[in-house]
């Protein structure tokens, strides 16, 4: 019953009860005004000053790994809670371990994890959950709507709060033998690790001319300014340094669709290949057509050897989506200049078309140390100066 409709029947009975001299009924009448009020103020504190929270032990992992999750739920106020229903907002992908307390949500891939409370005054309660990481995906956590009402049970209450939290689940690692590389000098360039190139986008300084320079390295100003030709010093770069390329396109055109299995395949090979590249000592980067969830963007990440670094690609790439930006040969010639001078580049791709194959042709009168990772079930072409490695994959 709505709280207007009480209020009229109070006001009905105090009017007969003081008509027919019935002070019971007029008794009885307060009674329900109090519980109303009672009701009513209880209902509107409930939900106030109630704090919810997540305390994680690890929030990345790779599939078929668990972790464990703390939730904390606190009353700071004085009014106790008869009951308090809290529902967190959860990404499929990683659930917590207790399907009891799990529900489907009306978002896709998101479910609903169902706590109940009840709490009294100045009281905290800690609750400890195991999480199944599933899915390879960056998952967000929340919102939070928590529903609670009053003693007698007239209404209930809700507010909905916007708590974040991100869950990570790495794609999955293959066996590296897999990829038909060889441990031991797995992209061909072990003995040209230890060579040193000089990168033309970071000039360092001058030097006088030498007969064994070429024209194109004097330095102008600089020859103006000193009386005598100077040539410009570039910085040296190793080529201990790899750049992995990654081709999410799936079919020949995007109105085709795409494949999510070869999708899921294409990112397994470059996860494989980026946690075994930092383990063998390589700076790694990573760029590629697709974009991440929640953006229009195609991402590139220079390389580095940060302790961090390993875990960012990862991130990357469990991030990744389907959806592919621009073709990935204009892609990689646009970011040719980007790449560090002398960086061995490693291009994945699931299908071989002939822009792609003229586009690597070309690639390689630039960048010598290059290798070629095919998925498509049909042989690549041979490709000179390229390192070309042929892993079939059929959904």
């Amino acid at each position: 019953m709505k709280p207007i409709y009480w209020l009229f029947l109070i006001i009905f009975l105090l009017i007969v009860g003081a008509i027919l001299h019935l002070p019971w009924l007029s008794y009885f009448a307060s009674a329900i005004g109090v519980v109303l009020l009672v009701s009513f103020l209880w209902r509107k504190y409930a939900l106030s000053k109630i704090t919810y929270s997540r305390k994680f032990v690890y929030s990345r992992g790779f599939p078929g790994e668990t972790s464990q999750v703390r939730i904390q739920v606190e009353n700071q106020k004085l009014l106790p809670i008869s009951w308090l229903m809290i529902s967190d907002n959860w990404g499929i992908g990683a659930p917590p371990g207790v399907p009891a307390q799990i529900s489907p949500s009306h978002i896709p891939d998101r479910i609903q994890f169902h706590n109940s409370y009840s709490l009294r005054w100045k009281q905290r309660v800690s609750r400890t959950f195991p999480i199944e990481f599933k899915t390879r995906g960056v998952y967000n956590l929340g919102p939070v709507k928590m529903e609670s009402g009053d003693l007698f049970g007239f209404e209930d209450s809700s507010t909905t709060l916007d708590i974040p939290d991100t869950l990570t689940v790495y794609p999955e690692l293959i066996p590296f033998t897999d990829l038909h590389l060889e441990a031991e000098d797995p992209f061909g360039d072990r003995k040209a690790r230890r060579r040193i190139f000089e990168d033309p986008n970071r000039m360092m300084g001058v030097r006088p001319y030498g007969p064994e320079d070429e024209f194109r390295r004097i330095h102008w100003p600089a020859t103006a300014r000193t009386g005598s030709l100077q040539v410009k010093i570039y910085q040296p770069v190793s080529s201990q340094v790899i750049q992995i390329c990654l081709n999410m396109a799936t079919t020949a055109h995007t109105w085709e669709g795409t494949v999510p299995k070869t999708i899921e395949q294409l990112i397994k090979v470059a996860a494989t290949l980026v946690y075994h590249s930092v383990q063998d000592g390589y700076s790694v980067g990573l760029i590629s057509n697709g974009s991440l969830a929640q953006s229009d963007q195609p991402f590139n990440l220079q390389p580095g050897r940060s302790r961090e670094q390993l875990g960012n690609l990862l991130q990357l790439l469990a991030g990744l989506t389907a959806y592919t930006i621009t073709p990935f040969d204009s892609f990689l010639l646009r970011s040719l200049p980007g790449i560090p001078m002398g960086a061995t580049m490693v291009i994945i791709t699931a299908m071989m078309t002939p822009t792609l194959t003229e586009t690597l042709l070309h690639v390689r009168r630039y960048r010598p140390h290059t290798t070629l990772i095919s998925l498509d079930p049909t042989p690549p072409p041979t490709l000179q100066g390229i390192n070309v490695i042929h892993v079939p994959y059929t959904p």
